[in-house]
C-alpha cells in the first residue's frame, strides 16, 4: 500500500495551484527584526489546538443532520473538514463528490465535514447564505454544513481561497492544510492510512515536488477562483525574512494573499534540492517563502509594505533570534517588471534608516520547496518560536491610494496650497489608514512613548500628513527631545496647523492638528530649545508619513526639497 505521503506528493499541488522546486533568477544578503516585533507570538494569535471542540460547537444547518457539530463529529476519529464558499464553482462542483466521501466506507474512520464562513471571503452575511442553501441542501442530504459566522477559523489558518481542506487529527490538532482542490486520489490515499497521519505530520519528504512549472503564475484548471467566479490573477514573489515559519503564518494573513508556501531559495547550483540539514550546514540558500498573491486585490508596492513592517532590513544574516546566512533577509523576482517596484520600496525604506539596507534585490535563482513538516507550521504548533507578531497582518497597511496624484507644483506657496491635499476620501479611512492611525487622527489617541520609528528617525525629507499629505513637518526641525514621540522646534509653516486649548486629563495643554484633514497630531509645549524657539512639537509618528528627500521630487514635494538641510 502507498504510503500517505507519497499518495499526497503526487498530485497535491496540481490540486492547490503552481509550487514548483526551480524558477529562474540569481543572489545576495540581508537579515532582522523591526521595533514593532516585542518577542513571540502569544498562542491566541496562531491556531488553536483544540480544533474539533470548535467545530463541534458551530451551528450545522443541513436539514436531518442535527443542529451542532457535535451532531456530525466524532471526537475518536481524525476529521477532514472543506471550507468553501457559495459563490465558488469549483466548490459546487465538488459539493456531490465529498458527499459521496462522507457515505463511502472506506471513509468510516474519517469525519468529513464542510464549513462555510457567512459574512468573510465575500460571502453572504448569515441570514442570506441559510436562506440560499435551504434552497440547495435537498442535492446533498448528507453533507454537514458547519457555518462560522465570527470566521475564526479561516483566519488562524489563512485560508483566503476556496476550496481549501484541512486534515484534523484525532486531538483537534492540524496535520495538513490543502490550498485548493482535494484530488480523489489524495482523498482515498488519506482515508487508507487513517491511523497513520503521523508519517504525514513529520514527513521529511517534500509532497508538493511533484508540481507543475511555477512560471505560470495563474492557476491551472480553474483551482482558484474570485468572488465572480472568475479564475484569480495570481504574481508570485519570494520573500526571505528570517526563520521562515513566521514569515509565512504572517503573510498568509494579508488581506489578498492567496497562498505562502515555506522553502530554500538562491543557494549553491550544485545542491538541486536541499534538504534543511544542507541548509543550515551552509547550502548558501536563504529561508524563503513563496507568497502567491491576487493581484487585482493587492500590488507588489502593498504587499512589500507588509514585509518590511516585520523584518529589520539593516540587519544582516540576523532576524530575531536567529543567525546565519540562512536567515538573512532578501526579495527575489521572477518578473524583471518587478525590479522597479523593489528598487523604490527599498529606495523608501533606506530613507528612514541612516545604516545602509542588506536586503537582497535579486531574480530568483532557484527555489526548492521546504519539507512537510514546515509548512505551516505555527499553524500545527501553535506554542512553536515566532520571531514576527502574526497580529500585525489584520493592522492594514496605510494606502496612499486614499489620496489623490499631486498636482505638480513649481513654487513652495503653491506646495502650501490647501486645494492640493483636499482630495482624500474620508469615508474611506478605516481601509486606508492603520488601526492605530486612525485611533490617532480621528479619536485623538496617543500612542505609546518610545514605540514608533518616527521617534528615533532623523533622515533628510518631509514628514506630511499621513490623511491628506499635506506637508507638516521638516527633518530639519526635528530633534531627539527624549520624551518618546518624534519632536519639531516649529512646523514647515505657520499655516500648516491649528492650534485648540485640551483639558482632557486634568491638564491645560495646547493641541495641534492639521489643517485640511483636520488630523490630530499631538500637543506643543514651551520646553523646546531656546535657540531654536523654545517650542517642542510633540508628535504622534502615526499621524505621519515620512517622504526621503530622495523621493520628494516623484512624490510631488520637490518645491520643498531646497528646505531640507541634510545633516
Amino acid at each position: 500500500m502507498a504510503s500517505v505521503t507519497s499518495i499526497m506528493g503526487a498530485t497535491l499541488l496540481l490540486a492547490c495551484g503552481q509550487m514548483s522546486n526551480a524558477d529562474g533568477g540569481s543572489s545576495t544578503t540581508a537579515n532582522s527584526t523591526q521595533s514593532q516585533n516585542t518577542g513571540v507570538t502569544k498562542s491566541r494569535d496562531m491556531l488553536p489546538a483544540a480544533m474539533t471542540q470548535q467545530l463541534q460547537a458551530l451551528p450545522q444547518i443541513t436539514k436531518g443532520l442535527g443542529a451542532t457539530g457535535k451532531d456530525v463529529i466524532d471526537p475518536s476519529k481524525p476529521t477532514l473538514i472543506k471550507f468553501w464558499a457559495s459563490w465558488c464553482p469549483l466548490c459546487l462542483g465538488t459539493l456531490e463528490e465529498t458527499e459521496a466521501w462522507r457515505n463511502d466506507p472506506k471513509f468510516a474512520d474519517y469525519n468529513v465535514v464542510t464549513v462555510a464562513s457567512p459574512g468573510h471571503l465575500n460571502e453572504k452575511s448569515s441570514a442570506e447564505f441559510k436562506e440560499w442553501y435551504a434552497g440547495v441542501q435537498a442535492d446533498y442530504p448528507n453533507l454537514p454544513v458547519l457555518t462560522d459566522d465570527s470566521g475564526t477559523l479561516i483566519n488562524k489558518l489563512g485560508v483566503q481561497v476556496y476550496p481549501s481542506w484541512a486534515i484534523i487529527d484525532k486531538k483537534g490538532t492540524l496535520v495538513r492544510l490543502i490550498k485548493g482542490n482535494l484530488t480523489s486520489q489524495q482523498a482515498y490515499g488519506l482515508a487508507a492510512n487513517a491511523n497513520n497521519l503521523d508519517e504525514l505530520r513529520n514527513s521529511s519528504e517534500r509532497p508538493e515536488a511533484a508540481a507543475a512549472d511555477a512560471k505560470d503564475t495563474k492557476q491551472k484548471d480553474g483551482v482558484y477562483y474570485n468572488s465572480q467566479g472568475k479564475p484569480i490573477n495570481t504574481r508570485s514573489i519570494y520573500l526571505a525574512g528570517g526563520c521562515f515559519w513566521g514569515l509565512e503564518a504572517y503573510l498568509e494573513r494579508v488581506d489578498g494573499v492567496v497562498d505562502a508556501v515555506s522553502g530554500y531559495a538562491n543557494g549553491s547550483d550544485k545542491i538541486a534540492n536541499p534538504t534543511y540539514e544542507q541548509v543550515i550546514g551552509g547550502s548558501g540558500h536563504a529561508e524563503t517563502v513563496k507568497v502567491t498573491y491576487d493581484a487585482d486585490k493587492i500590488d507588489l508596492d502593498t504587499l512589500l509594505k507588509y514585509y518590511f513592517r516585520v523584518i529589520d532590513p539593516t540587519s544582516l544574516n540576523k532576524q530575531g533570534n536567529d543567525r546565519g546566512a540562512q536567515y538573512r533577509t532578501g526579495i527575489y523576482y521572477t518578473d524583471t517588471a518587478d525590479k522597479a517596484v523593489i528598487d523604490n520600496a527599498i529606495k523608501t525604506v533606506q530613507g528612514k534608516y541612516k545604516q545602509p539596507i542588506v536586503v537582497e534585490e535579486l531574480p530568483l535563482k532557484n527555489f526548492t520547496l521546504a519539507e512537510t513538516y514546515h509548512q505551516d507550521y505555527l499553524a500545527k504548533n501553535p506554542n512553536g518560536y515566532c520571531h514576527i507578531d502574526l497580529s500585525l497582518a489584520d493592522d492594514k497597511v496605510a494606502s496612499t491610494g486614499n489620496q489623490k496624484p499631486l498636482a505638480p507644483a513649481t513654487t513652495q506657496e503653491q506646495a502650501y496650497d490647501p486645494k492640493r491635499y483636499a482630495n482624500y476620501d474620508k469615508n474611506a479611512l478605516k481601509n486606508t489608514l492603520t488601526k492605530s492611525q486612525y485611533d490617532i487622527t480621528q479619536n485623538a489617541g496617543t500612542e505609546r512613548a518610545f514605540s514608533h520609528e518616527y521617534d528615533h528617525l532623523f533622515a533628510p525629507g518631509i514628514y506630511v500628513d499621513v490623511v491628506s499629505g499635506e506637508p507638516l513637518f521638516l527633518s530639519t526641525d526635528k530633534y531627539d527631545s527624549g520624551c518618546g514621540w518624534p519632536s519639531f522646534t516649529k512646523p514647515i509653516a505657520p499655516q500648516v496647523v491649528t492650534e485648540h486649548k485640551d483639558l482632557d486629563f486634568n491638564m491645560v495643554r495646547t493641541e495641534v492638528r492639521s489643517r485640511v484633514a483636520d488630523s490630530h497630531l499631538g500637543h506643543v509645549f514651551p520646553d523646546g530649545p531656546k535657540d531654536r524657539g523654545g517650542l517642542r512639537y510633540c508628535i504622534n509618528g502615526g499621524a505621519l508619513q515620512f517622504i526621503p528627500l530622495n523621493v520628494m521630487p516623484q512624490s510631488g514635494y520637490g518645491a520643498l526639497t531646497s528646505l531640507v538641510k541634510q545633516s
